[in-house]
C-alpha cells in the first residue's frame, strides 16, 4: 500500500510538471494544433481551436480538466500525429521497453563479468576494471552511439548503422544503453564481492573446499547482488530516458523518438502520455526490485516487531557454544 500510494504521488507530480513545462515552451499551443506557425492559419481558426480545446479558460481550470481526463484514462489525441495517444503508445512502447530490458540484462552480464575478473585476477585487474567502469559510466549516449556506428557499422560492416528490424539491428542500440549502466553496476557489485570475501560465511565455504568459481557464484555474488538489484530500479529509469537519444540516433520507432517530435510541436497529450507511462513503468520496476531483493535475501522480510524476538532466540541457542559452532549455526 505504501508503494501504491507513493506511485500515485509520482504520477501526479509528473503530470503537474508536464503541464507546467509545456506552457513554458515559447509559442502558441493553438498554432501547434493547427500545424505550427507555417500553417498560416487565420485568426478565426485559432480562436475556434482555443475554444474547442479549452485554451481560452483560466490556467487552473485547464489544469483541473487535464488531471480529470488523465484520472479517467483519457489521454486524448495527438496534435502532431492526429491519432489517439493510447494507440501510439501501444505501437511504440514495446520497442522502448524491449530496448530498456535488453540493455539492463546486458549491463548485468557485463557488470558480473567485470566484478569476477577484477576480484579474481589481482590488483592490476581491479585497477583496470575500476578505470574502465568509471569511464563507461560517464559516456554520453550520443557520443558512444556515434563511435560504435563508425567502428562496427561503417568501418567493419558487422552490424547496420540504423535499426532494420532484425536482431543485428538491435546490437548497437542495446550496447549503447547498457555500457553506462554496466559501469556503475560493476563498481557496486565489485565492492559487495570484496566485502563478502572477508565475511565468516566465505571463510566457512573456503574451509569446506569450495572452488573459487563456486564461492563467487553461490555465495559472494548473492551477497553482492543486493545493492545492484536496488540500483537496477534506478537504472531502468536511466535506460528509459537514454532511449530518447538512442532511438533518435538509430531510428528506432519507440516512445523516445516520438517524445522529441511531441515536445518540438507542443503536442501536450502525447508528451503527458509518454511521461505518465514512463513513470508508471518506473514505479512497477521499483516494486519488482523490492520483490526480487526479498527473494535473494529473505531476511529483508523479517524486519519488523518479530525480528528482535528471532534474534534473541538465536542468541540463546548459540550461547555457550564455541565460535566455530556459532558461525556454522
Amino acid at each position: 500500500m505504501r508503494r501504491l500510494l507513493g506511485g500515485v504521488g509520482v504520477l501526479w507530480a509528473v503530470a503537474t510538471i508536464v503541464f507546467v513545462a509545456i506552457r513554458l515552451i515559447p509559442g502558441d499551443p493553438a498554432l501547434a494544433i493547427l500545424g505550427g506557425p507555417g500553417s498560416q492559419a487565420s485568426a478565426e481558426a485559432v480562436t475556434q481551436v482555443r475554444h474547442e480545446y479549452g485554451l481560452d479558460r483560466p490556467v487552473l481550470v485547464q489544469y483541473a480538466v487535464f488531471l480529470g481526463r488523465l484520472a479517467s484514462g483519457q489521454l486524448g489525441d495527438s496534435y502532431a500525429f492526429r491519432t489517439p495517444v493510447s494507440t501510439l503508445l501501444a505501437q511504440e512502447l514495446p520497442v522502448t521497453l524491449t530496448l530498456a530490458v535488453a540493455g539492463l540484462v546486458v549491463a548485468w552480464l557485463l557488470a558480473v563479468g567485470a566484478a569476477w575478473w577484477s576480484t579474481q585476477r589481482g590488483r592490476i585487474a581491479a585497477l583496470l576494471t575500476t578505470g574502465l567502469s568509471v569511464t563507461a559510466s560517464v559516456m554520453p549516449h550520443f557520443w558512444l552511439g556515434s563511435v560504435l556506428i563508425v567502428v562496427f557499422a561503417s568501418s567493419l560492416g558487422w552490424v547496420p548503422a540504423v535499426s532494420d528490424g532484425t536482431v543485428r539491428g538491435w546490437v548497437l542500440p542495446v550496447l549503447v544503453v547498457a555500457v553506462p549502466v554496466a559501469g556503475y553496476l560493476a563498481e557496486t557489485i565489485r565492492d559487495g564481492v570484496v566485502d563478502a570475501q572477508r565475511s565468516a560465511f566465505a571463510l566457512a565455504a573456503r574451509g569446506r573446499g569450495e572452488s573459487r568459481a563456486g564461492l563467487f557464484g553461490r555465495h559472494l555474488l548473492r551477497h553482492a547482488a543486493l545493492p545492484g538489484i536496488a540500483l537496477s530500479a534506478w537504472a531502468f529509469g536511466s535506460l528509459v530516458s537514454g532511449a530518447v537519444v538512442v532511438e533518435s540516433v538509430f531510428a528506432l520507432p519507440g516512445i523516445g523518438r516520438a517524445l522529441v517530435t511531441a515536445v518540438t510541436q507542443r503536442d501536450m497529450p502525447l508528451v503527458a502520455g509518454i511521461a505518465l507511462v514512463s513513470a508508471a513503468a518506473y514505479v512497477v520496476v521499483l516494486a519488482v526490485a523490492d520483490l526480487v531483493e526479498r527473494a535473494v535475501d529473505p531476511r529483508g522480510a523479517d524486519r519488523g516487531p518479530r525480528a528482535g524476538d528471532r534474534a534473541r532466540r538465536a542468541g540463546r541457542a548459540t550461547a555457550g557454544t564455541t565460535s566455530d559452532e556459532a558461525v556454522a549455526r
